[in-house]
């Protein structure tokens, strides 16, 4: 799925055999990793490839791609802040000259601190991907004043649940340029010493889904409740679960 590996034809092939199954695409997922554009070095790079995911994510029918853009820090005028600030500026404007958008998945930071950011950014190319359960279970936000705090930017969400049970800096979980590099085996360690949070079935976790769906239509959202699954024995029955559950509310 490389767009680099995918012709014109190809794309074509695929977005019609999907279109047989009955299926719609979301959005892509454009993930990069690397601490995401906190690094100015890498960044032009990273830029031209997220370009040209999107193009691939049109060329299939959706107009959304999913990603992690890196923590965004407290520091306003700080490098990093600055290097990830040019960089989504930059990959704002194409998406918008193109009536579609990069979507930063929250949970790194508060919704209030993503707010700020997105709105120096000049434009909405770069918006929302709300995963409500990585804010209660990494920043200890509330999904429910999340969706209102960003509710100019949400284009995309994820149906996920889970609980937070103790305080931990998100740097652990999601790494960040200086800090030190991304060791899911440390985090593996991590969750064994103590648990910081635990992903859980949806309707199972610490979501209050009356008030968050109600939240989402009270703003005029109509898009898509992706659910996500990355945990436990038997994702498959936990998906079918979770679309019994949404489907009940």
């Amino acid at each position: 799925m490389d767009p680099a590996n995918l012709s014109p034809s190809a794309r074509k092939e695929w977005k019609d055999y999907i279109a047989s199954q009955g299926l719609d695409i979301t959005a892509l997922v454009g993930d990069l990793g690397g601490h995401g554009f906190q690094d100015r070095a890498a960044n032009a790079a990273k830029i031209e490839k997220s370009k040209r995911i999107l193009d691939l994510a049109m060329d299939l029918g959706t107009n959304v791609v999913t990603t992690h853009i890196g923590i965004v820090p407290d520091d306003r005028n700080g490098e990093i802040y600055a290097a990830m600030h040019e960089a989504c500026a930059e990959l704002s404007r194409y998406a918008t000259a193109m009536n579609a958008y990069f979507a930063i998945e929250t949970g790194p930071e508060t919704a209030a601190r993503l707010k700020g950011f997105l709105d120096g950014l000049g434009s909405n190319g770069v918006s929302v991907n709300f995963d409500p359960a990585n804010m209660v279970m990494v920043t200890g936000d509330d999904p429910v004043q999340g969706v209102y705090t960003l509710r100019d930017y949400i284009v995309h969400t994820h149906a996920k649940d889970g609980v937070r049970l103790r305080e931990i800096d998100p740097r652990f979980v999601y790494g960040s340029l200086g800090f030190e590099p991304m060791d899911h085996g440390k985090l593996a360690e991590q969750a064994e010493s103590g648990d910081a949070f635990r992903e859980l079935p949806l309707g199972e976790g610490g979501i209050d889904w009356d008030r968050y769906l109600a939240a989402l239509r009270d703003i005029g959202y109509d898009g898509y409740l992706t659910i996500e699954r990355e945990a436990g024995d038997d994702p498959e029955a936990d998906i079918g679960a979770a679309v019994r559950f949404l489907r009940g509310k």
